[in-house]
């Protein structure tokens, strides 16, 4: 494709995603669907739009000094491949104008324009992680990896390994989940035959911890009371190797739907989805007293996958917190009376704001004194992963981008006396 029409395309699929009527996988997703776009273009456009949208502040700021078209400029200034090909593109205006860009200094900038962040979570951030703030923006503002999870219940994870290799793709344990492997590059996975027969699936690192802070044993009674498309889901029913029963609750059936594929290849046969109207619905309130283990991967404002999700930053504010902050609260209350004696409690988020996890966790623990908190680092330890005490804080699991190369992601876990 001739460089000015690609970037056209990168143009046009800015103006509607800038708009944050829907999120922003959702608007190129539906984009490519519309448009013929070769792999190389898409994965070029793709770029392109989550690379201005990790880069707002400073981009629009930059834009301010050229002319012409806004989100062209935008699109210029994040356009994801060489300079050479770019310049096939661009008058001679437009060359002047982005060499003069090239040569600001990111010192010379506000830290409005370094940092990227809408104003309203800078605060709290700089609060909870002082001299950690820089390091933890440079790392949201970096495109995230990719990372597998191998499905124990069919393979082991160093022959997952060879048979990746010998298909060419590179990968490395990752260093703390005993079930994952990260690559080097994002290849297509879906004519790999480890990923149609159900061996691999995409899940991050900080998502697969989740799911071992669980431990489902063999024969259990386990709910995963917000699965969603079921990534823990699977996790959960590996771990119970297909005994046992295994409710996957969620509000959106749609969601629920996105599921059956991914079941169907995983080899399970213990997961029973269950579409629920809310968390008071009566097919709850049946299993009540009667539940081993309960994952609550509550609803939350996602800032922890960022790097994936660049538009989330610019889509949320502390209203949208409030409102989830109180969501949280009641499912997790609500997710706890399906507890039995004795049975675990793990409350999670994609979150990296205290008022979506600590704060969650602790209001929990000062309402309810017949459950108890665990702590996080034995938990992991006892379950054979590696330097767990360095993915902690107190009690709770806490994973950071520029400390573990995983999403953010919390965990508080109970046990019921």
């Amino acid at each position: 494709m001739h460089p000015n029409a690609l970037l056209d395309c990168c143009t046009e699929l800015l103006k509607q995603v800038l708009k944050f009527d829907h999120p922003a996988d959702m608007v190129v997703s539906r984009y490519f669907r519309e448009m013929r776009l070769g792999p190389r273009e898409r994965a070029t456009v793709a770029e392109t739009i989550y690379g201005v949208l990790r880069k707002k502040n400073l981009y629009t700021y930059l834009a301010q000094h050229g002319s012409g078209v806004p989100e062209r400029r935008l699109a210029i200034l994040g356009f994801a491949a060489p300079r050479d090909f770019l310049y096939g593109a661009l008058t001679e205006q437009e060359e002047d104008w982005l060499s003069r860009c090239d040569q600001v200094k990111p010192a010379d900038l506000m830290e409005l324009h370094r940092h990227n962040l809408p104003q309203w979570l800078v605060e709290p951030l700089k609060s909870q992680l002082g001299e950690d703030f820089w390091p933890l923006v440079e790392s949201l503002n970096a495109p995230a990896g990719l990372d597998l999870r191998v499905n124990t219940l069919k393979d082991k994870r160093a022959e997952v390994q060879k048979e990746l290799a010998k298909a060419g793709i590179k990968t490395v344990a990752t260093p703390y989940s005993p079930w994952g492997l990260r690559l080097a590059d994002k290849p297509q996975l879906a004519n790999v035959d480890a990923f149609k027969r159900g061996a691999i699936e995409v899940q991050d690192e900080g998502s697969q911890l989740l799911a071992l802070l669980v431990d489902a044993k063999r024969g259990e009674m386990v709910v995963d009371f917000c699965a969603g498309a079921g990534g823990k889901t699977l996790a959960l029913g590996a771990s119970m190797r297909t005994t046992g029963r295994l409710y996957a609750f969620d509000t959106s059936a749609h969601r629920l739907a996105a599921l059956k594929p991914r079941l169907a290849r995983s080899g399970l046969s213990n997961v029973h989805p269950v579409a629920i109207a809310h968390e008071r619905d009566d097919r709850i309130k049946r299993l009540a007293g009667k539940i081993d283990r309960v994952l609550v991967d509550a609803p939350c404002s996602g800032l922890g996958t960022l790097r994936r999700n660049p538009d989330l930053k610019w889509r949320h504010n502390p209203k949208a917190i409030e409102e989830l902050t109180a969501k949280q609260t009641a499912i997790l209350q609500s997710a706890a009376r399906l507890v039995k004696p004795g049975g675990r409690l793990v409350y999670a988020t994609c979150s990296i704001l205290r008022e979506e996890n600590e704060a969650i966790a602790e209001a929990f623990s000062a309402a309810n004194p017949d459950f108890q908190v665990v702590e996080a680092a034995p938990l992991l330890t006892h379950i054979g992963v590696e330097h767990a005490d360095k993915l902690c804080r107190g009690p709770y699991l806490r994973l950071w981008p520029y400390l573990h190369q995983t999403d953010g992601f919390f965990a508080a876990v109970w046990q019921k006396a």
